[in-house]
């Protein structure tokens, strides 16, 4: 059931850290039956429109389609193969956007890691008005950008699917062995270039 596999989820960490964050996990289960709360939606798209960026310049937009909806079919339409499997359950759908200049045409560098943290920060305030996020970068950013008349300016980066957790016994059976695997991280001491 959904619920042992959440509980068994929480992340083996080599120090405590923050139990939103420690259980944060990006599931392929959703439960097609219940839609997205409207509240907690808002608040995770708040919390992403006060994550941080470069200079305040908040070059992200979001493309947001609840499921039922034409713009929803038009986002499953354009993931890839296997995302397509099982993100037609989440409730909702969001394209990330990362500016790629700003309105006086210069680039902007830091665009999509300041997009990473504004989904970052939306799947964090998700998790803990117990939504679950799960990010793709598996989709046709040329046919979302002409499925949504997407500006030039803006680029396609990721696709994220929102929702309440389902039953990992409705997923197809390769989808439910990679949903049971053991989550898995780096060592710490892997990712640390220079700790002095």
């Amino acid at each position: 059931m959904s619920l042992t596999l959440e509980s068994d989820r929480t992340a083996q960490t080599s120090t405590p850290i923050h139990p939103v964050l420690a259980e944060r996990f990006s599931p392929r289960a959703y439960d097609p039956s219940i839609p997205v709360d409207e509240v907690k939606l808002t608040a995770a798209l708040e919390a992403a429109r006060w994550s941080p960026s470069a200079a305040n310049t908040q070059p992200w937009r979001f493309i947001v389609a609840r499921r039922g909806t034409p713009e929803f079919d038009a986002i499953v339409a354009n993931l890839m193969g296997f995302n397509q499997v099982w993100a037609g359950n989440a409730g909702v759908l969001v394209v990330g956007l990362a500016a790629r200049t700003n309105e006086q045409g210069e680039p902007m560098r830091w665009a999509q890691y300041d997009l990473g943290q504004a989904f970052a920060h939306l799947s964090v305030q998700a998790h803990h008005d117990g939504l679950h996020v799960h990010q793709m970068g598996g989709f046709l950013a040329d046919g979302l950008r002409t499925a949504f008349e997407i500006d030039d300016r803006f680029e396609p980066i990721s696709v994220a699917a929102i929702g309440v957790l389902g039953d990992i016994d409705d997923l197809p059976e390769n989808t439910r062995e990679r949903e049971r695997a053991p989550r898995t991280r780096l060592p710490l001491d892997e990712l640390l270039i220079v700790n002095a």
